[in-house]
């Protein structure tokens, strides 16, 4: 047909010794385009090759080694996460109990995030995935303060550098379980969550029907210090919270991505 054919093929040599070949058949043509010989060439890329093959083994390598970090992280954050669990039922002190049982749930958090990346392939984690376990962790809290909550989830978060997905799903779990412990408690409710990305922006919005922030003000505890830092400072992005006029709070929480 007059094309030019390149491929990379192996071929059999003297002593039946094999080498890798960039192949390729070129057509010549007279003055009047019609074609009179056909040009072969090839050049030896078995170094290349074994270049390439090293390279792939070495990141193959690299990537299971990280897996294995990551699953043995995991495993670590769980047994904390396990032992502060523990040592909550055996306190007598209400506010001691609460304390271990906030610090259970952030480390659980974390733990979360190198759960998922120790099952996949690259560094970025899944957060749609984190973000529902997330959510499986508030419901122990509402299990625990006599809420009944509903939970109402829009769009996607996507793919995730996993440095942002640690930071991110602590400020979730924290903005969540404060949702249900205080906005919700001792009632039944509903928190509706809605994560949108456009371009190189992710907005994710959290917002409840409880009764609202304490004289529409927010209260600068522990846990909003927490968020805050996350959020501007690990992040990079804001965080604002409101008490709209048909009741409850909303928190709207904006990251860049680049």
């Amino acid at each position: 047909s007059g094309e030019v054919v390149r491929k990379d093929v192996v071929v059999r040599m003297t002593g039946d010794s094999r080498m890798a070949l960039d192949f390729m058949l070129a057509p010549m043509r007279d003055d009047h385009g019609a074609i009179t010989h056909l040009i072969a060439s090839a050049i030896d890329i078995s170094d290349r090759q074994a270049a390439q093959q090293r390279i792939e083994s070495a990141l193959k390598e690299r990537t299971v080694l990280l897996q294995e970090i990551h699953h043995r992280v995991k495993n670590n954050l769980q047994t904390v996460a396990s032992l502060l669990r523990i040592q909550a039922r055996r306190t007598s002190s209400e506010d001691a109990k609460e304390a271990l049982d906030q610090a259970m749930r952030r480390v659980a958090a974390i733990a979360l995030v190198h759960d998922t990346l120790s099952t996949g392939l690259t560094q970025d984690v899944n957060f749609d995935e984190v973000f529902d376990r997330v959510l499986k962790l508030t419901s122990e809290v509402a299990a625990t303060s006599g809420t009944t909550v509903k939970t109402i989830i829009d769009g996607k978060f996507g793919q995730l550098p996993s440095e942002k997905a640690t930071s991110l799903a602590m400020a979730i779990t924290e903005i969540v379980t404060n949702a249900v412990e205080h906005g919700l408690a001792n009632r039944s409710g509903v928190v509706h969550v809605n994560a949108e990305r456009k371009g190189k922006k992710l907005t994710v919005t959290i917002s409840d029907n409880g009764k609202g922030l304490p004289e529409g003000k927010l209260q600068e505890g522990l846990g909003t210090s927490i968020v805050k830092t996350l959020i501007e400072g690990e992040l990079r992005g804001t965080i604002s919270w409101f008490s709209p006029k048909e009741g409850g709070t909303k928190v709207v929480v904006e990251l860049p991505l680049s």
